[in-house]
C-alpha cells in the first residue's frame, strides 16, 4: 500500500525555545510537545505526571444525580440489580467492572450479556423480559442503549427502570430511561467527550462512592479493566482518558487482577504491557468468546478472584481465540477474492460485500483487513436471523456513521460512531444499500482519505538517537490516537548487512553520511515486495542505493543487553 508522508507543522521559533528552556528539552521536543497541545511549564507537568486529582466531577455528566439517587433507591428498598452490557471488549470490561464494584457491598447484583446470534447489538427484547421476568427492578446498560428507545419503552411497561451509560453518539431521541449517561448527549455540558463505554461506567461508580464519601482510593483497583477497554475501543489517549490509561497500566503492570494476569500469562507476555499489548494480544482474547460463543465467558474470567480458576479460563478463551483466527483468515480471503472480481468492472470508492454464510463474529475484524489492504469505507454484512447484519469500519477523517445514517431509509437499524458502526436491514436490500453508499461515499470522499498518511514528528540524524533522548520518549506513553507514537524521518541513508527474516521481514543496519550510530532497522512485511517482480527492494538495499524512512524508535532487549532500533513504517528510494 502507498502512504502519504505527511509532515506535522513546526511551532514557531519562539514558542520551541521558550518551551526547550522551560523544561529542558531540546528543540526536535519541544516541538513535538507542542504538537500534542503542550505549550508552557504547567501543561508539561500534567502531560508527563498525569494525576488522578484532574479528573473531572461524575455530577457534570447530564443525569448523574438522577442516575445515583436511582442506585441508592434499589439499594434501600432491596431491589435486584442487573448489569448489562455489550459483548465486545468494552461491554464486557464495563459490566465487568461495575459489577464488581457493586458486588463489594450489596449482593443482589447480577450481569447480563446479550447473545451476538440470538439477540443481536445493544438491549434486546429477551434481555428486557429476562430483567423484568426475574424481578430485576433496576437495569444499568453499559457500552449500549443509546438508541434503545422502544426497548426502553418495554421495559417501562414491565415495571424495570433503565440507567443507560453509553458512549455511542445518540440519534435525535433519546431512551425515556432514568438516566441517560453520554457526554455525546448535545445538552450535556461533561467536559470530556471521547470516554468508553467502560469510561462512563467508572464515572458512575466514581459518582457513587463521592455520593457515600467513599475514598476515591478505593477505586484504582478498577482501573486495570478501564485501561483494557481505552486501548481496545480506539478511543482518543487526551485528556482525561490519558490520565485514566496511565494509571490503568500502573495498574496492569503492578496489580493486575487474576483475569488480566491469566490473559497476560496465556498471551505470553512478559515484559512491561503497553497499549498496543491490549489492542493485539489482551483485546483479542476477551473478544473471542463474544464472536464465536457468548461473552458471558469473558466477563467470568475478568471478574475471576482466584488465579487459578482465571487460568483454566483464559485456556478456554485462548482456545476460541485459535478457532476465530481461522475463520477470520478464511473469510478475509474469501473477501479479497470478492473484491477483486468487483474490481474488474469499476473503479470503487467504498467496499460493501456480503455472503449469507459468513461468521457473524469476525466480519469486523474482515472488514479492518479489508482497508488494510484497499484503504476505503468498508461494510462486510452476513445473514443473521434472516437478516443482513453488518460491522463498518472506516478510513481517516471519513465519518462512515454519517454516511450510513444517509442511507438509513434502507435499513431496519444501525448505531456507532465515525469510524465503526454496525447495521441491519433486509437481504433483499443489500444490493440497494451497495449502490447508495457507494454513491454516498463517492459525494463525502475527498482525495485526502484515498491514502494512509503517515504523519511526521520531525527528522533525525542517526546520531541524535541515543537513549537520553530515548527516555523522555518513553514518557510521552501511553500512545495512542490523539497521543501517538513519534514517528521520525531519517534521510539520505543506506543499508548494510541486510537479512531477510521469515521470508517477510527485514534486517538492516542503517548508515548516514557523516553519522557515527548505525542502528538497526527492523521492517515487518517489507520483504513481502520481493514476490512482486517489479519491486527489487532487496537489491536496492544490497546495492547500497539511498533512501528515506519513517520509522519509530524501539528498544530491544538480548541476552541482558538493550540496544536501540529503528521499526520501518515505510521506505522511499531516491
Amino acid at each position: 500500500m502507498e502512504y502519504v508522508w505527511k509532515q506535522k507543522p513546526r511551532a514557531t521559533p519562539e514558542l520551541v525555545e521558550q518551551l526547550g528552556r522551560d523544561i529542558n528539552v531540546n528543540p526536535i521536543l519541544a516541538n513535538m510537545l507542542i504538537n500534542r497541545g503542550v505549550e508552557n511549564y504547567e501543561q508539561a507537568k500534567n502531560y508527563f505526571r498525569p494525576s488522578l486529582s484532574h479528573l473531572h466531577d461524575p455530577f457534570l455528566m447530564k443525569d448523574m444525580p438522577e442516575a445515583i439517587d436511582r442506585i441508592e433507591q434499589a439499594i434501600d428498598q432491596n431491589e435486584k440489580i442487573l448489569v448489562y452490557g455489550d459483548y465486545d471488549v468494552d461491554g464486557t470490561t464495563a459490566v465487568a467492572l461495575v459489577y464488581s464494584f457493586l458486588q463489594t457491598f450489596y449482593s443482589r447484583v447480577d450481569f447480563y450479556i446479550p447473545d451476538r446470534y440470538k439477540e443481536g447489538y445493544g438491549i434486546s427484547d429477551k434481555g428486557v423480559r429476562f430483567a423484568a421476568d426475574n424481578d430485576y427492578k433496576l437495569v444499568i446498560a453499559l457500552d449500549c442503549g443509546i438508541k434503545a428507545i422502544d426497548k426502553v419503552k418495554l421495559a417501562k411497561e414491565l415495571g424495570v427502570d433503565f440507567i443507560i451509560c453509553d458512549h455511542h453518539t445518540p440519534g435525535q431521541e433519546l431512551p425515556q430511561a432514568i438516566a441517560v449517561l453520554d457526554a455525546k448527549r448535545t445538552d450535556c455540558e461533561y467536559p470530556y467527550k471521547e470516554l468508553s463505554g467502560a469510561g462512563v461506567g467508572f464515572k458512575l461508580i466514581q459518582a457513587h462512592a463521592k455520593r457515600r464519601g467513599i475514598d476515591e482510593a478505593g477505586l484504582y483497583p478498577y482501573l486495570d479493566l478501564l485501561v483494557v477497554s481505552i486501548a481496545a475501543d480506539i478511543v482518543p489517549i487526551t485528556g482525561e482518558n490519558r490520565i485514566l490509561a496511565y494509571y490503568g497500566l500502573d495498574r496492569i503492570n503492578n496489580t493486575p487482577r487474576p483475569g488480566l494476569k491469566a490473559l497476560m500469562l496465556s498471551a505470553k507476555i512478559e515484559k512491561e504491557i503497553g497499549i498496543s499489548d491490549i489492542v493485539f494480544k489482551i483485546g483479542p482474547r476477551i473478544n473471542a468468546s463474544g464472536r464465536l460463543e457468548h461473552a458471558k465467558a469473558s466477563v467470568e474470567l475478568l471478574i475471576s478472584t482466584d488465579l487459578n480458576l482465571a487460568i483454566e479460563r483464559a485456556k478456554l478463551v485462548d482456545e476460541v481465540n485459535t478457532t476465530r483466527r481461522n475463520f477470520d483468515e478464511n473469510i478475509t480471503k474469501e473477501a479479497f477474492e470478492m473484491i477483486a472480481d468487483q474490481e474488474m468492472d469499476s473503479e470503487w470508492n467504498s467496499t460493501v460485500l456480503f455472503k449469507e454464510d459468513w461468521h457473524k463474529g469476525v466480519i469486523g475484524i474482515v472488514a479492518s483487513r479489508c482497508i488494510e489492504k484497499y484503504y476505503r469505507p468498508t461494510i462486510i454484512l452476513t445473514e443473521s436471523n434472516g437478516k443482513a447484519t453488518g460491522s463498518a469500519r472506516s478510513v481517516v477523517d471519513f465519518d462512515i456513521y454519517e454516511a450510513i445514517a444517509e442511507c438509513s431509509g434502507l435499513l431496519d437499524q444501525f448505531g456507532g460512531h465515525k469510524y465503526a458502526a454496525g447495521l441491519t436491514l433486509s437481504v433483499d436490500k443489500v444490493p440497494d444499500f451497495q449502490r447508495m453508499f457507494e454513491s454516498v461515499v463517492k459525494r463525502r470522499i475527498e482525495e485526502v482519505h484515498r491514502k494512509p498518511v503517515i504523519e511526521i514528528d520531525d527528522e533525525l540524524l542517526l546520531d541524535q538517537i541515543n537513549y537520553k533522548f530515548y527516555n523522555i520518549l518513553k514518557q510521552m506513553a501511553p500512545f495512542g490516537p490523539g497521543n501517538t507514537e513519534p514517528i521520525f524521518r531519517i534521510s539520505q541513508a543506506y543499508a548494510e548487512n541486510v537479512i531477510i527474516l521469515k521470508d517477510k521481514h527485514l534486517r538492516f543496519n542503517i548508515v548516514q553520511d557523516g553519522q557515527v550510530t548505525k542502528p538497526v532497522c527492523l521492517g515487518f512485511g517489507l520483504a513481502d515486495r520481493v514476490k512482486d517482480p517489479d519491486h527489487t527492494i532487496v537489491k536496492m538495499l544490497q546495492g547500497k542505493m539511498r533512501f528515506d524512512i519513517v520509522a519509530e524508535m524501539r528498544e530491544n532487549f538480548f541476552r541482558d543487553k538493550s540496544s536501540l532500533q529503528l521499526y520501518v513504517k515505510d521506505i522511499k528510494f531516491d
